[in-house]
């Protein structure tokens, strides 16, 4: 009996005409997040990022301008795209399907990786536009569901979870890709491909919970083909300019933008930092991000539960200030062992301010309008993968390779978003949703 009064403090009551939800739904959403991990843990922060300045461009003095150049393209067309798609996706009660062909877009851009080697300079860019691209895509819709499975007082709870299995789904996948390389006896350069075609292999069976438990709710609008991309797109010209109603989420919306893009740019060029400013080896790097899976994993859960106690707004702050602590001590690091330590703060922030921050905009969601404020929660955090690491990117460009001051200019966006937060008044927030 506990159990299931539990579990009903948890998912949303079941509403006439639709399947209720059960518990093993709600996991195969969270498990959405362990199955795509492995793409932007192997691909973007620890793997092939570092494989792209150093053998696929030569250690060119353009390579890390260059992969930030290729990052931002796909976040920008994602910014562009996503909300649109959001909109079109509440108005059609599309969000399942394209989810699905989001996914299968990403798993097969992630294997094409693979065919890249040194000199393939625009393969490897335009493959990585493209999947990158993808992957955005579907981590909106995915997190689209979560107000429809979840009540809002338990969204950090099962935000956590999502994110927890997250990384560990990106240290199981970044794992195989160490054994792997460091296994075979072969060069780097031989072997890196190969991983991509074990992240993508690895994508497309964990995926299969939630492509067959997931289920759609939203009911499809009576607007036709033609129609649906004007009234989409009304929607979002709407959203962006911002009723007065929903203020608090418009100005929480900006700080994710700021606060996002210090965290982007961590997960952007981890690994490149590591190898060029502290002469880290592959399988070293891949080693430190290892760490900081399991630490964000633990940050994600823990930080989940104490937000929906805490309340949302002091535990992101906490976080925050967490993340400036981790780059003072990666900037003024000269031994191993600070660096270990850094690693392990920046995890413990970086799980519990991606969790917060997904979990928070939920709460502040408007009902029947979800993929399309997701879609601009995504907006947000691709706006900010295009600031952070591309300012990373001019500063290291300007400084002649000077990877320190280029990561410490990243601490200017989480000051920002620290006064930004400040703005946001939850409880009022949520009295405007509730009213909606």
């Amino acid at each position: 009996m506990s159990e299931t009064i539990a579990e009903s403090k948890i998912r949303m009551p079941a509403r006439h005409g639709f399947p209720p939800v059960r518990r093993r739904e709600i996991w195969a959403w969270a498990f959405y997040d362990f199955a795509n991990s492995g793409y932007t843990t192997v691909v973007i922060t620890a793997v092939f990022n570092a494989f792209f300045v150093a053998v696929i461009a030569g250690k060119a003095v353009w390579a890390t301008l260059a992969w930030t150049l290729a990052l931002s393209v796909s976040y920008a067309m994602n910014l562009l795209v996503s909300p649109l798609i959001g909109a079109y996706a509440d108005l059609k009660a599309k969000k399942r399907a394209l989810l699905l062909a989001s996914s299968a877009l990403c798993i097969a851009g992630t294997a094409a990786l693979s065919l890249c080697g040194p000199g393939d300079v625009a393969l490897a860019i335009g493959i990585l536009i493209v999947s990158n691209f993808a992957f955005g895509l579907g981590e909106n819709l995915i997190a689209a569901f979560l107000p429809e499975l979840v009540r809002p007082e338990a969204m950090g709870k099962v935000s956590g979870w999502g994110w927890g299995l997250g990384y560990i789904g990106g240290l199981l996948t970044l794992g195989l890709c160490l054994a792997w390389i460091q296994g075979s006896g072969k060069p780097a350069g031989e072997t890196v491909p190969h991983s991509m075609l074990i992240t993508a292999a690895l994508f497309a069976i964990a995926v299969l919970p939630t492509v067959f438990l997931l289920r759609e709710r939203a009911v499809p609008q009576l607007v036709s083909s033609k129609q649906v991309w004007t009234e989409a797109f009304g929607r979002v010209l709407e959203a962006l300019r911002g009723s007065r109603q929903f203020v608090d989420l418009r100005r929480f919306l900006a700080c994710i933008v700021c606060y996002q893009a210090g965290v982007q740019t961590v997960i952007a060029l981890a690994a490149i930092y590591t190898e060029q400013a502290l002469g880290f080896s592959t399988a070293q790097s891949i080693q430190l991000i290892m760490v900081v899976n399991i630490a964000a994993a633990a940050g994600a859960i823990a930080f989940g539960s104490v937000q929906d106690k805490l309340g949302h707004r002091p535990t992101l702050a906490i976080t925050l200030v967490g993340w400036l602590v981790a780059i003072a001590l990666l900037f003024a690091s000269n031994d191993t062992r600070t660096v270990w330590i850094a690693a392990n703060v920046a995890g413990l922030c970086l799980g519990a301010s991606q969790s917060a921050g997904r979990a928070l905009v939920g709460y502040l969601c408007p009902p029947g309008r979800e993929a399309e404020i997701f879609g601009l929660w995504g907006l947000a955090v691709k706006l900010a993968s295009i600031l952070g690491p591309l300012s990373y990117g001019v500063v290291n460009a300007i400084t002649q390779g000077d990877h320190r001051m280029s990561i410490l200019t990243t601490t200017t966006f989480f000051v920002v978003g620290l006064l930004l937060l400040a703005r946001v008044n939850v409880r009022r927030g949520h009295a405007a949703v509730r009213q909606a």
